[in-house]
């Protein structure tokens, strides 16, 4: 489809259509679905906060146990000793990760000689 349009029309509506407008007209204003999206987004916030701020308070010191200390033998590895203490009942790697936490250990690497801790076992 076209349309018949003289030429004073055509520059009088291409001049209305060029009119700047300026971009800080009053102070900014939020549609509904705005107001939604930022509060959702405030509320899920809260939220991480919130479960992140338990899981601090949660993991506190735990009972104490009694440990032995060990001199790490040439040969000897922290796999060995979790398989010692796990006694088929339980995970090796948890046991890896709980002798690594006790420890103070950023690997599951032992040098010789090393002060190992280890705890006693009950039974």
């Amino acid at each position: 489809m076209s349309a018949v349009v003289s030429m004073d029309e055509w520059r009088t509506a291409r001049r209305r259509a060029s009119v700047p407008v300026s971009a800080s007209e009053g102070p900014l204003r939020l549609t509904r679905r705005g107001r939604v999206v930022l509060t959702a987004l405030a509320l899920g916030l809260v939220v991480l906060a919130v479960l992140w701020g338990g899981k601090a308070f949660a993991s506190g010191p735990g009972e104490p146990r009694e440990v032995t200390v060990h001199a790490v033998q040439a040969g000897e590895t922290l796999w060995q000793h979790a398989a010692a203490l796990a006694g088929g009942d339980r995970d090796v790697r948890d046991v890896v990760d709980e002798l690594m936490a006790l420890n103070g250990l950023s690997s599951a690497s032992l040098e010789v000689g090393q002060q190992l801790l280890l705890p006693v076992s009950e039974g």
